[in-house]
C-alpha cells in the first residue's frame, strides 16, 4: 500500500486581518487534503507578531529557525500594527528575517483579472489580465547596509546601499525566463531604470541581455519602471512574465493586482527554489506562502476582509508541494465562487463580496463558500 502523502505546515497568523482570514484559508486546506487523499499537520505560532513583540521586546523567540526548519513550508497571515510597533521594526523582525535566513530568493506575484471581479480600469474591450511578476527577494534596495552620522545636526547624513550581486540578480532572471518560456507567450518584461540609477541597473540590464541569449525563444522588453508603472494601467493585458528588482517588483506586484479589482484577491510565494528537502547533506529551507495585502488595521476586527488572498496563497503552497489536482481544484473554487457571487449580488440576492470587492460580504461568508466549493 502506498504510504499516506503528509505535509507539516508552519501557520503564523501574525497581526490585523492576517487573524481573520487564516481561519477560513485552513479549512478550505483541509478540504482539499481531505478530498484528494493526503494529509496536513499545522503548527500553530503567536510570534512574528506585534502582539508577541510588545510582549516579548523581540517578534521571533531565539529558537525560532529550529521549529520553522521542521516544517515543509511557511503559511504567513500579515504583519504590522504601527500604532505599536514601528513597520521596520516588525517586518525586519519577521517576513525579512525569514526571507534571508532562508535563502528565499524569489517572490512570485501572479496577477489575474477573475471573473466576477470588476477592475477599475475602463475602456478595457474584455481583454484579459494574466501576468506573473518575478520579483528579488533577497538584495537589492532593502538592504541593511548604510547608516547615519551627525544626528541631530545640520550635518545630518543618512546612506543607504542598493546591493547587487552577479549571483543575486543572475539567479532571479533565469527563473524568471524558465517561467517564461514555459508559459504560451513566452514573454518577459525586465523592469528597469538605467537612464537614472547609472550603476547597478544598467548592471541588471546586462545581465538580462545576457541571459536572455540562453532563450531565443522568449520575447525580452525592458521598460523604465515609470513608464511600465504607466503601462500597467493603460495595456495590463500585454504583459505575461514581469521581472525586476526587490523594490521596482514591489511598487509592481502591487499595482497590478490593483488594476484587475483589488489587492485582497492577491497572493505572493516566498521561494527557495534550490531547498530540496530530501537532501540530508544541505541545509532545509522551506519556503513561505502569504498574502499581499498586509495586516490592513483600518479594517481589523470588522470581519470584512478578503480571505482570498490567503486562500490563494495556499493554492500556491499546494502546487509548491507538489498536490497539482487539489491546488487546481482551489483554483477552479475561487473562481466559481466569484463568478456566481457577483451574478447574485447583481440579481439582489446574497451578497458574499467583501466591501473591496464592491459588495456587503464577510471574511467567513466568502471563505465559508470557498470551502464548501472545494468540497464538492
Amino acid at each position: 500500500m502506498a504510504s499516506q502523502r503528509s505535509y507539516t505546515i508552519a501557520v503564523l497568523p501574525g497581526d490585523g486581518i492576517g487573524l481573520e482570514v487564516m481561519p477560513p484559508a485552513l479549512r478550505c486546506l483541509e478540504a482539499a487534503a481531505a478530498r484528494f487523499g493526503f494529509q496536513l499537520e499545522f503548527r500553530s505560532y503567536p510570534w512574528a507578531s506585534c502582539t508577541y513583540y510588545l510582549e516579548h521586546g523581540k517578534m521571533l523567540p531565539d529558537d525560532w529557525k529550529v521549529h520553522l526548519q521542521a516544517c515543509d513550508a511557511i503559511y504567513f497571515g500579515a504583519v504590522g500594527d504601527p500604532a505599536t510597533v514601528p513597520d521596520h521594526v516588525s517586518l525586519w523582525g519577521s517576513i525579512l528575517t525569514f526571507r534571508r535566513e532562508f535563502d528565499q530568493y524569489i517572490n512570485l506575484r501572479p496577477c489575474r483579472l477573475i471573473p466576477g471581479v470588476t477592475s477599475p480600469l475602463a475602456n478595457r474591450e474584455g481583454k484579459p489580465i494574466d501576468f506573473v511578476t518575478v520579483r528579488e527577494n533577497t538584495e537589492g534596495e532593502y538592504s541593511s547596509i548604510g547608516g547615519k552620522i551627525f544626528e541631530g545636526t545640520d550635518r545630518e547624513t543618512v546612506i543607504q546601499n542598493t546591493v547587487f550581486t552577479r549571483t543575486g540578480v543572475d539567479r532571479v532572471v533565469r527563473y524568471a525566463f524558465e517561467l517564461a518560456r514555459r508559459r504560451p507567450a513566452k514573454k518577459l518584461t525586465s523592469a528597469t531604470k538605467s537612464n537614472g540609477i547609472s550603476i547597478t541597473m544598467p548592471y541588471w540590464d546586462e545581465r538580462v541581455a545576457e541571459i536572455g541569449k540562453e532563450y531565443p525563444e522568449v520575447t525580452v522588453e525592458k521598460y523604465h519602471i515609470d513608464i511600465l508603472c504607466a503601462h500597467f494601467v493603460q495595456r495590463p493585458h500585454t504583459f505575461d512574465v514581469v521581472v525586476g528588482s526587490k523594490l521596482f517588483g514591489d511598487i509592481l506586484s502591487d499595482l497590478g493586482p490593483a488594476c484587475t479589482g483589488t489587492i485582497g484577491i492577491a497572493p505572493s510565494a516566498n521561494l527557495n527554489p534550490s531547498a530540496n528537502r530530501a537532501d540530508r547533506g544541505k541545509e532545509w529551507f522551506p519556503s513561505l506562502f502569504e498574502p499581499v495585502h498586509g495586516s490592513a488595521p483600518d479594517i481589523a476586527g470588522k470581519g470584512i476582509a478578503n480571505p482570498i488572498g490567503m486562500i490563494w496563497a495556499g493554492q500556491m503552497m499546494l502546487d509548491y508541494l507538489g498536490e497539482k489536482d487539489a491546488a487546481e481544484a482551489v483554483m477552479r473554487a475561487i473562481e466559481s465562487v466569484l463568478a456566481t457571487a457577483k451574478d447574485a449580488q447583481m440579481q439582489g440576492g446574497a451578497d458574499l463580496l467583501t466591501p473591496d470587492m464592491r459588495g456587503k460580504g464577510t471574511t467567513e461568508g466568502l471563505g465559508s463558500a470557498i470551502e464548501k466549493e472545494i468540497r464538492g
